[in-house]
């Protein structure tokens, strides 16, 4: 038993040990309703990263550099995203989400404190290493830390549980947008959010970043407090698990996470997030030029002005939050096979019509626009749930931090796609629809790619499955775990109001940043 536990990553005892992966385990009447907040507290503070373009142009000003070097902040932060969740999922799975999600937020707030002594020093080199590379380990290791537990909480409805995490990450701009530019008004008087072209001074950011550190950290902890994995055995009251596998490529069977880059399968899956995420962010990365561009004068001035553009990107955060929790529940239904089908299939078609028609109407643009942001983040919402199905619960948080590396990829890939056709277009500010064209039939081709990939996954062959007495192996520490916690259940009103005080805070913070985006995207139709 000694070695067990050693395994398990458990520290002997202290003030942290309610981080130990033992101390994480359950109660079989634990209320599994706690855990999709406790992710979103995790996910709704590091999509955070979404929003760097906020004060983008005030840190051009404050290091008087250019703005690729202050986009550097950002490119760092998600290669580094990638790099931590493959390196660390397994690490990830051993020790547990609670200890998982805690280093996390310490790494998140870390690398905004640190970036803030950057800010105060005038030194870039800084903020690369606080925000970019010790806050893209905690945004790597907050990502993959709640995926695992969810599914394995939610047997019945995976794409559901994952949807409602990852949902949160799409949000997380949407909440720190607002809230980035109303810290910089009140750190810096001369800061005007509603004026474009307003900066904000050296101050404002150093009081910005520490801000939102603090507040981050506190509101993460509320994660690690809620976040437990289910005790050996345990599934929702009245669900049969038999009645759960409708198609061949859900397996009952687990994959270690050393095998499964080992598969096809993986790799297959790999090339499909991949390609969906490449076609998405090379629209995410240029939507407020690309909406100008697209609707031009016979002067040559655009006719969709600056503050609608700014609106233009609020609707598509929106898109982006919803499609996925929409299509990631909706493949509970129809298969996680079929959904990427959709994303990668109709995203052919939606594309030729952006292509084609895209400059035909304000309104074809931004819904046609929509739809696709949906299913980018639709597409980060159902892998994990795709991976669930082919690889099993085993190690399925490291098999999906290795996946990540494709996200890393595409981050790279999809701006360099459309940046570089645009660069052999024209000037910014003076291109038109038919200079997006290459690039939008590029995309296209790059999702027929994704579209060939995911026809070709099939179930994972038997010779890939670990033997059961390694799984029950696992398992051993966290039975013996679930005997100490029973007599420590609390009363079910207690679990209650946990509940509901845990919703209503994640709640709150969306309705915050949905009211916040709807007041901007109004501006879009004004």
């Amino acid at each position: 038993m000694t070695t067990t536990t050693k395994h398990q990553g458990a520290p002997s005892g202290g003030l942290l040990s309610f981080l130990d992966r033992r101390h994480t385990v359950a109660p079989r009447d634990y209320n599994r309703w706690l855990i999709p907040p406790a992710a979103l507290a995790i996910h709704l503070c590091i999509g955070q990263v979404y929003a760097t373009s906020v004060y983008k142009a005030s840190m051009v000003a404050h290091f008087d550099s250019s703005l690729t070097a202050v986009g550097l902040v950002f490119s760092i932060a998600i290669v580094v995203l990638g790099l931590a969740a493959a390196v660390m999922g397994t690490w990830v799975d051993r020790v547990g989400p609670r200890m998982a999600m805690f280093a996390a937020a310490c790494a998140w707030a870390l690398g905004f404190l640190v970036g803030a002594v950057g800010m105060a020093t005038s030194q870039l080199w800084l903020v690369y290493l606080g925000y970019g590379v010790i806050g893209g380990i905690g945004l790597g290791i907050g990502y993959i830390s709640p995926v695992s537990t969810l599914i394995k909480w939610f047997p019945d409805r995976p794409g559901l549980a994952t949807g409602m995490a990852i949902m949160g990450f799409g949000g997380g701009a949407m909440v720190a947008s607002p809230l980035s530019r109303q810290l910089m008004s009140f750190f810096d008087s001369g800061y005007d959010p509603s004026t474009p072209g307003s900066l904000a001074n050296g101050t404002a950011l150093t009081g910005l970043f520490v801000s939102l550190g603090v507040i981050y950290f506190l509101i993460m902890m509320i994660g690690v407090a809620n976040v437990r994995i289910p005790p050996p055995g345990w599934a929702p009251e009245g669900w049969d698990p038999s009645t759960k596998k409708t198609s061949s490529l859900i397996t009952t069977d687990h994959v270690s996470a050393a095998t499964a880059i080992r598969t096809p399968q993986f790799w297959f899956v790999w090339v499909v997030l991949f390609c969906n995420v490449t076609a998405g962010i090379g629209i995410l990365e240029q939507a407020s030029p690309m909406i100008q561009d697209f609707f031009r004068g016979s002067d040559g001035t655009s006719t969709v002005a600056a503050a609608a553009a700014g609106g233009f990107v609020g609707l598509l955060s929106l898109f982006n939050m919803a499609g996925r929790f929409v299509w990631s529940s909706t493949s509970d239904k129809i298969g996680r096979k079929p959904i990427y089908m959709v994303y990668l299939g109709v995203g052919i078609v939606l594309y030729l019509v952006l292509a084609l028609a895209g400059s035909t109407a304000t309104a074809v643009f931004v819904l046609v626009a929509a739809i696709i942001i949906s299913f980018y983040g639709g597409g980060f919402a159902t892998v994990p749930a795709y991976l669930r199905d082919l690889f099993g619960t085993f190690q399925v948080g490291a098999i999906h931090g290795r996946l990540l590396t494709a996200w890393s990829a595409a981050g790279i890939a999809g701006p360099l796609i459309i940046n570089g056709f645009l660069d052999a277009a024209g000037k910014p500010g003076e291109l038109t629809a038919a200079d997006y064209r290459p690039a939008l039939f590029t995309m296209v081709g790059v999702l027929a790619v994704g579209f060939a990939a995911n026809l070709l996954i099939k179930p994972v062959a038997d010779r890939f499955h670990e033997p059961a007495d390694r799984v029950e192996a696992a398992a051993a520490a966290d039975k013996e775990a679930v005997r100490d916690v029973e007599a420590n259940t609390g009363s079910a009103s207690a679990s209650a109001v946990r509940v509901y005080l845990s919703w209503g805070l994640m709640i709150a913070l969306l309705v915050y940043g949905v009211s916040q985006t709807l007041v901007t995207a109004s501006k879009l139709f004004a």
